[in-house]
């Protein structure tokens, strides 16, 4: 009985493994402790069993409460991911770039004034991303007192949907500017280059763990 509880609790979970095997102990370990209560007051293994999957709740009701844990949990790593790797890589690129190919006086190529906008911009906000996170942290921290698991949820979405927006629109912007430009600057040194690639699969990875979050809301609320 409690396995298949189990089992169907499972199947209406979505998000991290991890997190989701460790919500599901929490309850397996929750609805044993309370079968073997029934059975230390008399009742048969089976009974024992079926009275703690009662008292525990119905699945569909037990699940939405579940999902908006694990929704919180994979945003809020999510979050740690745009406040901590997105300027890392901005300035880990920076520094790449000075010590492997030098000042930007060096380029053979005009610089057009439009560019040096594009760019300031790029780069601008590129540390808007983590001021995001950091609110979308703090506000989560700040409204758990005031809103349910839903809602918080649905506020982390909405903020991590749009720091992530923000450095895919950064880093398309630059990459696409820059290509216009010169394609040459996008090759500026092997470090660069590589540092380039891992800036566009952390933005792409991003985008994955946006779209989890947001469709883990969308189960909440289903």
């Amino acid at each position: 009985m409690i396995e298949e509880y189990l089992g169907d609790l499972d199947r209406r979970l979505h998000g991290c493994g991890k997190f989701k095997a460790d919500l599901l102990e929490e309850a397996r370990d929750g609805l044993h402790d309370a079968a073997d209560a029934y059975r230390a007051g008399g009742w048969s293994d089976e009974d024992a069993e079926r009275r703690a999957v009662a008292d525990f709740g119905p699945a569909a009701v037990v699940a939405r409460g579940y999902q908006a844990e694990l929704g919180m949990l994979s945003g809020v790593r999510t979050l740690w991911k745009l406040v901590i790797g997105v300027p890392l890589m901005q300035v880990a690129w920076d520094y790449a770039r000075i010590l492997t190919f030098g000042e930007w006086t060096k380029l053979s190529t005009p610089t057009p004034e439009w560019y040096k906008v594009v760019a300031h911009a790029a780069h601008g906000a590129v540390f808007v991303v983590p001021v995001i996170g950091l609110v979308a942290l703090f506000g989560i921290r700040w409204l758990s007192r005031r809103l349910d698991g839903t809602g918080l949820a649905r506020f982390c979405g909405i903020l991590i949907a749009l720091a992530v927006g923000v450095n895919l629109a950064s880093v398309g912007m630059l990459i696409g500017a820059t290509g216009f430009v010169d394609v040459s600057r996008l090759f500026l040194s092997v470090p660069c280059v590589l540092l380039m690639v891992a800036w566009v699969l952390l933005s792409v990875r991003l985008v994955v763990l946006a779209r989890r979050s947001w469709g883990g809301y969308a189960t909440i609320v289903a």
